[in-house]
């Protein structure tokens, strides 16, 4: 068995800055996200408590960047049709194809991709 690689969406994101011990594992794993999950962290934290601890945490986060592609961007159009009831967001999606098509365990505490594969759920 190879090493295992992580895709961390914004959930998980969002959990390890607030030191969750349930993501304490992935402290020291290989872990990547994505351009618009950071987005995403950086317009929560913002709103929160300000751009400029926005700034800070999402430059600690940037060397985990893994960039997404043409069949990414299918592949979660796709993955969004097929689940359109479970209101998958598209920064979502694309999170998911991407870990998917990389062989990268998406990580999440979002419940609906709880029973999906290649998913690794954390509340």
């Amino acid at each position: 068995m190879g090493v295992i690689a992580y895709f961390l969406d914004s959930y998980a994101l969002i959990e390890i800055i607030k030191e969750n011990k349930n993501y304490k594992k992935f402290q020291d794993a290989i872990n990547f996200t994505s351009l618009m999950n950071l987005l995403e962290i950086h317009y929560i934290i913002s709103k929160n408590f300000g751009s400029k601890k926005a700034d800070e945490i999402v430059n600690k986060f940037k060397e985990m960047l893994i960039g997404f592609n043409i069949q990414d961007i299918e592949e979660a159009s796709r993955f969004r049709i097929k689940n359109i009831q479970k209101k998958f967001s598209y920064i979502d999606c694309l999170g998911y194809a991407t870990a998917f098509n990389r062989n990268l365990i998406f990580v999440t505490g979002d419940k609906q991709f709880e029973s999906l594969e290649n998913v690794e759920f954390v509340k």
